[in-house]
């Protein structure tokens, strides 16, 4: 038997602490709780928690509550939910200093969202296109994913809190009834 940590299931999971952006620290050291997996949530709850861990700067575990709704939804959202983890993991990658990654990701989720799809033939392209589900703008956040990559590739440090995305209207605009 070797020494990796296991979780209940006996699946091999890394028990160390991470930090807010996911990265793994030393045994020992303070970290930032990890978010439940397997959480089945409203999409207005995956909505809210997202946002709140996307506000305090941790993309990582919002994108682990996108996973959850992802993967526990109906097929038919699965789409959007995988698009909005993409983005995510996008601002982590480029929080953590990686351009490349950041930039790729944040482009790939952006293209799932605006309908057109990354080409890879996953079936996904256009499923989660045009409107607003579940209140999520979808127009800001592709607007906001494209422009936040191209100042990465450019070389633009960021703080995953200031950078945070809004996932509903923008704040002060109602929604319209």
């Amino acid at each position: 038997m070797n020494g990796r940590d296991r979780d209940a299931e006996g699946r091999a999971r890394s028990a160390r602490p991470r930090d807010g952006l996911g990265r793994p620290l030393a045994y020992g050291e303070a970290g930032v709780e990890r978010q439940p997996e397997g959480v089945v949530r409203t999409p207005a709850e995956t909505v809210e928690q997202a946002q709140r861990l996307l506000d305090t700067g941790m993309p990582f575990h919002a994108h682990e509550v996108f996973e959850d709704a992802w993967k526990s939804g109906p097929a038919t959202e699965a789409a959007l939910w995988r698009a909005l983890a993409q983005l995510a993991v996008g601002l982590t990658h480029a929080a953590r200093g990686n351009a490349v990654g950041g930039a790729r990701l944040l482009r790939r989720g952006a293209a799932a969202l605006a309908g057109a799809g990354d080409g890879d033939g996953d079936g996904a392209e256009g499923t989660a296109g045009g409107g607003a589900p579940y209140g999520i703008d979808v127009p800001g956040l592709v607007r906001w994913a494209r422009e936040l990559a191209g100042r990465v590739e450019a070389g633009a440090a960021v703080d995953a809190a200031a950078e945070a995305p809004r996932l509903g209207p923008p704040r002060g605009r109602p929604e319209p009834l």
